[in-house]
């Protein structure tokens, strides 16, 4: 019958903890904890702080690997000037009957008389329509070109969207952090003045001293990974673009999502940039098959010279064209058409690949959104209450160190799950938004 005091003392304590909270602090609703940040904390005076937004647009605008891979459009475009050249005339020009080994005879004379000098004008006419063929051609490659930098600009968006959970989770870990400490550090101050006036031992003391260690850990680790996560996502950014000291700013929040896998597949078949690069592919595979087709038409050279021999001049025209007995360009045209099969297979490919994308981000956030659900209906709460009653008790001798490190290190493992649990979700909302290939839900 011993037990019956205690737990008389910790029903005292809890109701106590209850109305001492309740004077303190207006009550917020168990459904939406709210999750801690360091900004307040870490952030210096005047230091530049992006939203989600702003960081995914900077990252458009200054990303050295985008820009990079945004010059291929613009080598694409220049090939397109290169493809619509016509060919360039030929300059004929030669001497005959020229006396190198007799140089006695070189003479007005003998250049008037004996010598030939012709000069004439060779152009070739291209048969087919092979120009227009190059050019529609070159054309549909930029149009695959342009749809796989925007495929690398949806990628970009996504990466820059989960460093900058990273960055959210570490600041409220980092905050969640130096709050526990600085509370803890009076738990410690008061068991310092109980120990001094003999109501614990020694024994105590420390293991309350050791648990200190464990909040001073997470503080470092929590500076580091806010830290270390900036700096990633500086360079993201583009590490010119941003100085050294801004922050982010963002709430770190359960944000719900309404629509099911058929709206996101829908709207990913019409917004994926992949899937539209490999759909333009099979145009492209099939320009090809075109030009090469017109390359098989044998071309024309036409060339007109004028001749002058002692007084005779004159003028002769030339014509020759290919006879295709033998190359009829069968081996291009047959790997074209081989190129058309190819594209079409790859567009089956991606279209399935979008639906896979999708439907895995789906069940992602869905798994992810019960386990933050189940956070959020009270866990995180009794939780609370369970670490608050026990230090209130223990404060007051009316729970032993035990019972109070348990219900701290329970409390601090909660808070923990919880703030992964969330990053998680937020990583699947940003992994479902890349597969749909939109920030703009259904």
């Amino acid at each position: 019958m011993r037990s019956q005091p205690l737990r008389y003392s910790l029903l005292l304590a809890a109701l106590l903890v209850s109305m001492e909270t309740a004077a303190q602090s207006p009550p917020q609703q168990s459904s939406s904890p709210p999750a801690p940040t360091a900004q307040t904390l870490a952030q210096k005076p005047g230091a530049p702080m992006i939203t989600l937004d702003e960081a995914i647009r900077m990252a458009r605008d200054h990303n050295h690997t985008l820009q990079a891979a945004r010059t291929t459009i613009d080598q694409s475009k220049a090939e397109e000037k290169t493809a619509n050249l016509r060919p360039n005339p030929v300059l004929v020009a030669d001497s005959d009957f020229l006396p190198v080994f007799q140089p006695s005879n070189f003479s007005r004379d003998y250049f008037d008389n004996l010598a030939q000098f012709d000069l004439g004008m060779s152009y070739l006419f291209e048969r087919g329509k092979k120009r227009q063929h190059r050019q529609q051609a070159a054309r549909d490659v930029t149009a695959v070109t342009q749809a796989q930098v925007a495929d690398s600009e949806r990628g970009l968006s996504y990466s820059v969207a989960t460093q900058f959970i990273s960055v959210e989770l570490a600041e409220s870990t980092l905050a969640l952090a130096e709050r526990d400490l600085k509370s803890f550090q009076q738990t410690v101050t008061i068991a310092e003045a109980r120990y001094k006036a003999g109501d614990i031992g020694n024994g105590d003391l420390l293991k309350i001293k050791l648990q200190m260690l464990q909040f001073e850990t997470d503080v470092s680790a929590a500076k580091l990974a806010r830290v270390q996560g900036l700096s990633d996502l500086r360079q993201l950014l583009g590490y010119e673009s941003v100085s050294a000291d801004y922050d982010v700013a963002g709430s770190f929040a359960y944000v719900p999502v309404t629509g099911n896998v058929d709206d996101f597949e829908a709207k990913a078949l019409q917004n994926r940039p992949d899937l539209r690069a490999a759909q333009l592919g099979v145009t492209a595979a099939s320009s090809q098959l075109a030009l090469q087709k017109a390359n098989s038409k044998q071309d024309v050279t036409a060339q007109l010279t004028y001749s002058h021999l002692a007084y005779l001049s004159d003028v002769s025209v030339l014509g020759q064209i290919p006879l295709p007995f033998f190359d009829r360009n069968q081996g291009e045209i047959a790997r074209a058409r081989y190129g058309v099969s190819q594209a079409q297979e790859q567009v089956k490919a991606a279209n399935g690949q979008v639906l896979t994308d999708v439907r895995d981000a789906y069940e992602s956030l869905r798994s992810n959104d019960q386990i933050v659900s189940l956070y959020r209906s009270g866990y995180l709460d009794e939780a609370q209450q369970s670490r608050d009653i026990s230090e209130y008790a223990y404060r007051r001798g009316a729970a032993s160190l035990l019972d109070f490190l348990d219900a701290e290190r329970s409390y601090r493992t909660t808070e923990l799950g919880y703030r992964q649990a969330l990053a998680s979700y937020l990583d699947a909302l940003e992994q479902l938004r890349e597969a749909v290939g939109t920030r703009s839900l259904p």
